[in-house]
């Protein structure tokens, strides 16, 4: 489903990007319309899937998850049950936060959250148990200088 979004949508859109539990009547407010069009707009960006999920963001250093690793995976895989046995390792794995299949020298990038070093080799071993790779290199991010989900509308 194709939908046309214009300005008043992009407002609307960097609102509940910014807050999305803010109310209707604050939406409406700082977008300048009223409330029941703001609805049907979100209705409608619902309905084409620009809207997907609504969730919260938690932060992950309060709840004891203190490293942060980018995964870099290289494999001579390529093989479709491969690549089925792989994909289900990693959304099996909830210290997995995000996967990227890429271009270049690398094949693949995930970033883990973890409680710390241990932690990571646990998710490893499993993961390295459950699949063949052919080499995997582990970068610990010493500091998170910017994180967002914002697009740039």
């Amino acid at each position: 489903m194709s939908v046309r979004i214009d300005e008043t949508d992009r407002k609307i859109l960097a609102e509940l990007q910014r807050d999305a539990a803010q109310s209707l009547d604050e939406i409406a407010r700082a977008v300048g319309s009223s409330k029941t069009p703001v609805w049907n707009r979100i209705r409608k960006l619902r309905e084409a899937g620009v809207i997907g999920q609504q969730t919260v963001v938690l932060d992950a250093e309060a709840l004891g998850f203190e490293a942060c690793f980018f995964v870099l995976i290289r494999t001579s895989e390529h093989e479709a049950e491969w690549q089925a046995m792989f994909l289900k390792a990693l959304r099996d794995r909830p210290e997995v936060q995000e996967a990227h299949r890429l271009a270049g020298d690398i094949d693949y990038i995930l970033k883990v959250r973890v409680k710390n070093a241990r932690a990571y080799d646990e998710f490893y071993q499993a993961l390295i148990s459950e699949v063949r790779v052919h080499n995997v290199t582990a970068l610990l991010s010493m500091e998170e200088i910017k994180s967002t989900t914002m697009l740039p509308l």
